[in-house]
């Protein structure tokens, strides 16, 4: 069928030319010289898109539009004006229509406007994967050079941004082959990783990341300063580097990025480890030392991480930052809501910390709940599910209310989540944790090619509990499953979000400092 015009203007016989052009282009034009046979028109039927005089006698262009929206909601109304008057443009802005042009026009013109309102999502998705598919050859050359840390940083954000564009793409084929070239990137940085990580924390190796441990003295503590704006670490915990992308453009309503960037999360890629170590500043064989019974073994009851801020106010301590500072945790709504409220509080200190746990909870909640996986089957769906929540969070009036004290933000994570579908086999006894990437225990048995395993945990600066502890990560999109029962607790975790592993999604974590506009 083709595309069908309703063009309405008082001289719309001096425009027989440019109608013509179109219909020889393909394009059904309907004309009218009144606002009035406009509105009976679309009342009777629909066109895909409407021209429409904004200096019309009887019936005015603004007074037309408003009639034509409040029947046709969705077709796009292109205004066309002699003024050039702010006032004339706010208003038809303000009345949505879709775009204007200031006469007198050309018939390219005209053409530009249909190609941009009517074909927008085919050529833009024409266009997106065909440089995907000019990329695509360059980007598995990258995977086959000797990659360092720095290098997978820059190739997983790539890739990140093309997993964005592909999967708003109504043709998927291209989608499909770069969820192929993502599966190769992930075994080839499981490799690395599995190579690199032991001598990244001997200190000695040239090119080792910025690690969880690292981040707070490398990229938070320099900025604390009392003769500055407060500076808040938003904490927002299993924010992968796609999630962020994704509330980015909200955030960057009310604050200008300054900087953005990366860093590794420690093994295991789980909040006990990753998160105690953020906030201590070293990693969690230290954290044992240095704070007898602060730490708790896998087995061990009570929270994991209750004491968060104390490690903070060492680490503050430790850097000579002796500056008034807060730290709150928000495990749910009504906290959040308290904190938005008492904003007002914590502008008086220097430094502040927000740890927001809802992804956390959401990436459980899906493995637990039949709605949220219906809600987040896949990685677009769980990032719109992301985008819904911060966009009606409490957190979002938090960073509102900093922006509008021209306070300053750092928003980080603790490690990621990948969505896992390949099951690996483990045996373990009673006293083996219960995460499905990573396993810490005596007596443990597992597929080799599957696991990254470290026999002695003191290597990896690791607790443990006795002499035989071992810990073992799986890679990729693995998950550890037992031989009993095996087949259930294979279809019930296949396709859930699982941390605790290697991959490039639970380990390259985004870091973002803001200012507010």
């Amino acid at each position: 069928m083709s595309t069908s015009i309703l063009w309405a203007d008082d001289e719309i016989d001096l425009l027989k030319p440019h109608v013509l052009f179109l219909e020889q282009k393909g394009y059904t034009v309907n004309t009218v010289n009144n606002g009035l046979d406009a509105v009976d028109l679309v009342g009777k039927r629909e066109f895909d898109i409407v021209f429409l005089d904004e200096n019309m006698p009887g019936l005015s262009g603004l007074e037309t539009l408003e009639r034509i929206k409040s029947m046709a909601p969705r077709t796009p109304v292109i205004m066309i004006t002699k003024s050039e008057e702010e006032r004339i443009m706010e208003e038809a802005i303000g009345s949505k229509i879709s775009d204007y042009l200031i006469k007198p026009v050309n018939p390219n013109q005209i053409l530009l406007a249909l190609k941009k309102h009517l074909d927008a999502k085919r050529l833009v998705s024409e266009k997106t994967n065909t440089s995907y598919q000019q990329n695509f050859g360059r980007l598995s050359m990258r995977l086959s050079d000797r990659l360092s840390a720095a290098d997978w940083i820059v190739l997983y954000d790539e890739l990140v941004r093309w997993e964005l564009e592909l999967s708003a793409n109504p043709d998927q084929s291209m989608a499909e082959i770069l969820r192929s070239q993502w599966a190769e990137a992930n075994d080839l940085f499981c490799r690395f990783v599995e190579n690199n990580y032991l001598t990244w924390l001997t200190g000695n190796a040239k090119d080792a990341p910025l690690q969880s441990h690292q981040l707070f003295k490398a990229k938070v503590a320099p900025l604390i300063d009392e003769k500055q704006a407060p500076l808040f670490m938003v904490l927002i915990d299993n924010l992968r580097l796609d999630q962020w992308r994704i509330i980015e453009p909200i955030v960057s309503e009310y604050f200008k990025v300054e900087e953005q960037g990366a860093f590794f999360s420690i093994l295991p890629t789980a909040t006990q480890y990753a998160r105690n170590a953020l906030f201590a500043g070293m990693m969690p064989a230290d954290i044992e030392r240095r704070f007898p019974g602060k730490w708790l073994n896998e087995d061990a009851e009570g929270s994991k991480n209750a004491y968060e801020d104390e490690f903070l106010a060492a680490q503050l301590k430790g850097l000579g930052k002796n500056v008034k500072h807060s730290y709150h945790k928000i495990t749910n709504i009504a906290q959040g809501k308290k904190l938005a409220e008492s904003m007002h509080t914590l502008m008086d200190n220097a430094f502040n910390v927000i740890v927001y746990n809802f992804v956390d909870m959401l990436s459980h909640a899906r493995t637990e709940m039949e709605i949220i996986r219906e809600l987040a089957e896949d990685e677009p769906a769980y990032r719109s599910l992301t985008r819904s929540w911060f966009e009606h969070s409490p957190l979002l009036d938090m960073l509102k209310f900093i922006a509008d004290k021209g306070g300053r933000v750092v928003i980080t994570t603790d490690h990621g989540t990948v969505r896992v579908t390949q099951p690996s086999k483990v045996v373990g006894d009673r006293n083996t944790n219960t995460n499905l990437r990573y396993k810490h225990g005596r007596n443990l048995t597992y597929e080799a090619r599957e696991v990254f395993a470290v026999k002695d945990p003191s290597k990896a600066l690791l607790p443990k509990a006795n002499m035989s502890t071992a810990y073992v990560f799986t890679k990729r999109d693995l998950y550890f499953v037992y031989p009993n029962n095996y087949n259930h607790f294979v279809n019930f975790f296949r396709n859930t979000f699982q941390h605790g592993g290697i991959s490039m999604e639970e380990m390259i974590v985004p870091v973002v400092r803001l200012k507010a506009r």
